[in-house]
Formats: structure tokens, C-alpha cells, sequence
């Protein structure tokens, strides 16, 4: 009988992504964590032996804990989490199962120095059309879903990350930039290290609309068309990024589960 109080990796790699995904709790000690320093997607490391202190940040939300085999530290918070009203349960065979499944991990190496309320912050030029959407849907979807966006005049972005202690991507001479004839997007999926053939395809379509490369994939020029439409349709960058998640969180899913499928007009006599 499958167990109400934990989830599969098959489960949760299918929520992993969407905007519904749980939020992922990594509970490993520090000794197996320092052994592979990389996370699941979006997790933040906790503390097993404090759950009660910061088990509240988390009222509202649904949790997935993880910890290295899916035993007793993930179980165990898991259960806390459920005593404070949390709906928790814990990943069935840990970080190991996930890892042995070829489930998508984040570099660690890489992530930024985060702000005083847990979150990495991120400044780019102003009036995003293609990469200064994808990027920001990469990292919220994958990386971290509270990330912050500053979005200001593009001779400003490198006073801004000074002053705010914000990293700068998708301008010259940065770490978070093209490079050749690859985006920004391609440039984090890289260095985070999320391997996923879904991401791979999708990277196909921001590269070609982003560098006015259509005819590299037959999607490039309707996301194109899509992209600048929305860029037309909101004079507030933020406003524009969150009607943009929509589009990255569609296109996604049709990259990971719908490239086969076709739509047709159902012919004369046959049920639709």
C-alpha cells in the first residue's frame, strides 16, 4: 500500500518545475552534503535538530523534506511539520534515489550569496523581452522561487548590483552573460548543472528567438511573436515577468510531455 507520509522521486520529478511543485526541505547532515554539495531543485538546507524553531516559516505551504536515504531526519521532520498543520511528507529513499534516478540537481558552487531574508538578488537592464524573462523563470522555477529582480536603466545595472549587493546578468563582461553564439539562459542551465533534456529543448527555442536565429527551430518564431507581444503589453517589467512565467511554465510542459502531440480538426463522423 503506498505510504500517505512520503512521495516518490517519480512523483515529486513530476512536479519539480511547475508552479505547483512542493517546497523541497534538505535535511542532510553536513558530512553527506559536503560528500555531493548539490541540491534539488528550488530546496533550501534546514537544520533537522531546530525543525521547531522554523517550522512556522513554512504554514501555508506544502512540503517535500529530504534528507540522505529517506529515513529517519526527513521522516522526522516530515512529522513535525505535520503536528504544526504543515503538509509535509518526506522523499521516499532520500537524496541517494533521486541522484540514482538522474533527477535534475543544482550546482551549488555557483549560487549567490543570499540577502538578509533567505533570497538571491538579481539586476538586469530594463524592458525584458526573451532571455531577461527565461532567466528569471529558470532560477525561480529551479533555483530559487523567491528570488529577487531589479530591473533598471541598462547604464545603471552595475551601480546597482554595487550598492545593492545584487548580481547582474544578461549585460557585457559579467559572469551571467552570452557566450558565443550561446544566451544567457544557456549560460545558467551550464553552470547550475541542470541536465534535463526538457530544459535542453527548451534552451533551443530562447536561444533561437534571442539572437533572431528562427529558422534554428520551428517554435522560435511564435515565441518570438509571443515574447514581444507581452513586451508590448506591460509597461511594468515585474508585471511583464509574471505574465512571462506563464508562457516558460507552457512551453516547458510541452517540452517535457507534449512534443508528440498532435492537434487536428476531427473529421465528418467521428467523435472529436
Amino acid at each position: 500500500m503506498p505510504s500517505t507520509t512520503a512521495i516518490t522521486v517519480s512523483q515529486l520529478s513530476r512536479l519539480v518545475g511547475l508552479p505547483g511543485a512542493p517546497v523541497i526541505i534538505d535535511v542532510r547532515i553536513d558530512e553527506d552534503f559536503d560528500a555531493d554539495p548539490r541540491l534539488l531543485p528550488t530546496s533550501s538546507r534546514r537544520d533537522f535538530k531546530t525543525v521547531s524553531s522554523w517550522a512556522a516559516e513554512f504554514a501555508g505551504s506544502h512540503v517535500s523534506v529530504v534528507c540522505q536515504r529517506g529515513q529517519k531526519l526527513s521522516q522526522g521532520v516530515a512529522a513535525w511539520l505535520r503536528h504544526d498543520g504543515i503538509p509535509a511528507e518526506s522523499l521516499e529513499g532520500g537524496f541517494e534515489a533521486w541522484r540514482g534516478a538522474g533527477g535534475i540537481l543544482v550546482r551549488t558552487d555557483n549560487l549567490p550569496t543570499r540577502d538578509e531574508k533567505g533570497r538571491t538578488v538579481w539586476v538586469t537592464r530594463s524592458r525584458p523581452k526573451v532571455d531577461r524573462i527565461a532567466c528569471p523563470w529558470l532560477i525561480r522555477r529551479f533555483v530559487d522561487p523567491h528570488a529577487v529582480f531589479l530591473f533598471v536603466e541598462p547604464g545603471e545595472v552595475s551601480a546597482v548590483a554595487d550598492r545593492f549587493q545584487a548580481v547582474p546578468f544578461d549585460i557585457d563582461n559579467v559572469f551571467w552573460s552570452h557566450r558565443g553564439d550561446r544566451c544567457t539562459f544557456d549560460t545558467m542551465i551550464e553552470e547550475f548543472g541542470l541536465e534535463s533534456a526538457a530544459l535542453d529543448r527548451l534552451a533551443g527555442i530562447v536561444r533561437a528567438a534571442d539572437t533572431a536565429n528562427l529558422d534554428l527551430v520551428p517554435q522560435a518564431a511564435g515565441f518570438l511573436a509571443a515574447s514581444l507581444g507581452l513586451s508590448r503589453m506591460f509597461r511594468d517589467d515585474l508585471e511583464q515577468l509574471e505574465a512571462g512565467m506563464l508562457l516558460y511554465d507552457a512551453f516547458f510542459r510541452w517540452c517535457r510531455d507534449a512534443t508528440e502531440e498532435t492537434h487536428n480538426w476531427p473529421s465528418a463522423g467521428k467523435p472529436s
